[in-house]
């Protein structure tokens, strides 16, 4: 049987979560434990966060890591169903999300760098988007001539997208597809013979 004040940290825990809009930071979990007398369990929080995630197995909602916080979250496997009910966010340009995808691994970055990485210009329209949907924001100002805006991406980026952190984007390797040699081999027999 676990001691009452874990149990009340684990309840509080799961309050504040549950309460927020958004991600709750550790820090902010662990602050709110000791304001309540807590000090020792503020300390061991893993083991809270834990049995608070324990209390959602089999739920349609989980704990989930986001964003350098937590959150709860409506499991995957419902979110077909969810899809016709809930409002869709807005859906972004492929230059938009080429963008997009150009500051999150190569942040913080200029406008110019942008467009060299892209191969293309980048109109304002687009960076207005990414800045309404808070995707983005400046990060300071490179120290070159003109002093141009660094652009990054924020903690809604993280959240929309379902991250903990920048490192748990896909690597480049992972987002590669390379068929085997046998499936290379089919596709080329599949050309080469005459139908």
């Amino acid at each position: 049987m676990e001691p009452v004040s874990f149990k009340k940290a684990v309840d509080l825990a799961e309050a504040l979560i549950f309460a927020s809009a958004g991600p709750v930071r550790a820090s902010s979990i662990a602050e709110m434990l000791r304001s309540q007398g807590l000090d020792e369990q503020a300390g061991t929080l893993g083991a809270v966060l834990d049995e608070v995630a324990k209390r959602y197995e089999g739920h349609t909602v989980e704990l989930y890591a986001v964003s350098g916080g937590w959150q709860f979250r409506t499991r995957e496997e419902f979110g077909p169903a969810l899809a016709r009910v809930i409002e869709r966010p807005r859906r972004l340009s492929k230059g938009t999300m080429e963008t997009l995808a150009i500051v999150a691994y190569h942040q913080p970055c200029t406008r110019v760098e942008i467009e060299t990485i892209r191969g293309v210009g980048l109109g304002q329209s687009i960076l207005d988007t990414l800045l309404e949907e808070g995707l983005i924001a400046p990060k300071g100002r490179k120290e070159v001539p003109g002093r141009p805006v660094l652009w990054g991406t924020t903690p809604q980026f993280l959240q929309i997208f379902g991250l903990n952190s920048l490192g748990d984007l896909p690597r480049r390797e992972e987002l590669l597809f390379e068929p085997s040699s046998d499936e290379a081999e089919s596709e080329l027999e599949e050309v080469i013979q005459p139908s």
